[in-house]
């Protein structure tokens, strides 16, 4: 009797073992086969479902089909950046993510609805703002109260030997190459440093139109590439600096300015995700982001502060004051992870479609603007390095805030500091990009206006 129970029970068993065998190894490509964050087969789902609504003829532009248009086109360009070889360990895919998408709308190769919904939504949504006051609130709230005033009374230093050196480095290739010192200056070195698109080019455009009595879209025109070129140096040398500070780790804090040393206030002022952080102490941490920018909106409306550098000052004095508690610091914490990890490349292809002109790049790509470009980022860069090292700082994390002093804008320092992999210097990197190029801008404006023309 036993052995005929054996024989029927046989063919029972192989079959109960291929279910969680099939199951799980479903499982296993769902979890480790990935496109940036995205499971492979989702991905896939994506493109499917994208390319249905393309073939329909409109592409909706809310914030649903947007999520999953974005996050699709936008892992796509950085993972295939990741997968470059050796460019691809030096910030190739913050630059595939940014100008593949700038590439393929000029040559005609996304379709039209993806590209008008895309801008749509970038221009009519400000997105880019949400996720700045996300990732500069959170990794301040996350940072040491002693290490962050150190930092901020600090790194100013570093970054105006770096624009001096940088200034007279580019100008002096310039001068080599035999072109005009004003040209090299206010039309090459100048926009470089001048704080981005918005802050930068859009006012000195309409300075140089009021000033040197040209049209504001000529002005905009030569400058924009300058910015753009110089940006793009930034990036491949936050990339390099990334892989420097692999090999010389001594020379890196990962993100930190200040050596961290023994703090009676660390382990309260510096909160560690514990992984069980719940959902309202998420919302409430993204919400203090929200109304720490609304905050800096009223600033710039009082006095004409950037509300990104406005907000930056207040969640600062939050973090000073001890005016968030230990769970909302978490909160905070987790909120900035997630836009590091997910929001990042789905906003840099949104940018590289709505804003950036490919055309106008590749128009500037010249061996004279080239040589005095690289030459002037170099120098900064390097100038930030050595100060900062001097002066008893991380050298390759300063040097990285200064790579941002020559980027456009807040659009530049995300694709930098992600080519970098210290996206916890947002705050510093909002100080070099706006509070140095509004100077910049204004004293060169100044300069030009009084004793030039």
């Amino acid at each position: 009797m036993s052995t005929t129970d054996d024989s029927f029970s046989v063919p029972h068993y192989p079959i109960d073992m291929q279910r969680p065998a099939l199951k799980e190894r479903w499982w296993h490509i769902m979890d480790t086969w990935k496109v940036g964050i995205i499971p492979l087969p989702l991905f896939l789902l994506a493109g499917v479902l994208i390319a249905i609504d393309c073939l329909g003829g409109k592409l909706p532009s809310d914030i649903v089909v947007m999520v999953a248009t974005l996050a699709f086109f936008g892992f796509a360009c950085g993972e295939f950046g990741k997968r470059l070889p050796i460019v691809g360990k030096l910030g190739a895919a913050a630059i595939c993510a940014t100008f593949i998408p700038s590439a393929m709308v000029y040559y005609g190769l996304l379709p039209d609805v993806v590209v008008e919904s895309t801008t749509k939504f970038y221009k009519s949504t400000n997105i880019l703002y949400l996720y700045i006051c996300c990732i500069i609130v959170g990794s301040i709230m996350s940072m040491n109260r002693t290490v962050l005033i150190q930092g901020f009374l600090r790194i100013f230093f570093p970054m105006l030997c770096g624009e001096i050196v940088g200034m007279i480095v580019g100008m002096g290739v310039g001068l080599a190459l035999g072109m005009e010192p004003f040209q090299i200056f206010f039309f090459i070195i100048l926009p470089i440093m001048a704080g981005g698109v918005g802050e930068g080019a859009i006012p000195l455009s309409i300075g140089y139109a009021t000033l040197l009595h040209m049209d504001q879209g000529v002005a905009l025109g030569r400058v924009l590439p300058m910015v753009m070129l110089g940006g793009l140096t930034a990036i491949i040398i936050s990339g390099c600096l990334n892989q420097l500070g692999k090999r010389y780790p001594h020379l890196t804090g990962e993100g930190q300015l200040m050596p961290n040393h023994a703090n009676a206030d660390t382990a309260s002022s510096q909160p560690v995700v514990s992984g069980k952080t719940d959902v309202t102490t998420i919302a409430s941490g993204a919400l203090l982001a929200v109304l720490l920018y609304m905050i800096g909106m009223l600033g710039h409306k009082l006095i004409g502060l950037p509300a990104p550098v406005g907000m930056l000052f207040v969640a600062v004095l939050v973090k000073l004051c001890n005016g968030a508690s230990p769970r909302l610091l978490e909160g905070s914490q987790v909120v900035y992870k997630f836009f590091q990890t997910s929001v990042t490349y789905p906003i840099l292809f949104a940018v590289g479609v709505a804003i950036t002109p490919w055309q106008e790049l590749v128009n500037a790509f010249t061996l004279s603007n080239l040589l005095v470009i690289v030459s002037t980022v170099s120098a900064l860069v390097a100038t930030g390095f050595f100060v900062g090292k001097k002066i008893g700082m991380h050298p390759i994390d300063v040097a990285i805030v200064s790579c941002c002093q020559s980027g456009q804008g807040g659009t530049g320092d995300v694709a930098i500091l992600t080519a970098g992999n210290r996206m916890s210097l947002m705050p510093f990197a909002q100080i070099a990009t706006r509070i140095g190029g509004a100077i910049n801008v204004s004293v060169s404006l100044l300069v030009l206006g009084n004793f030039l023309v």
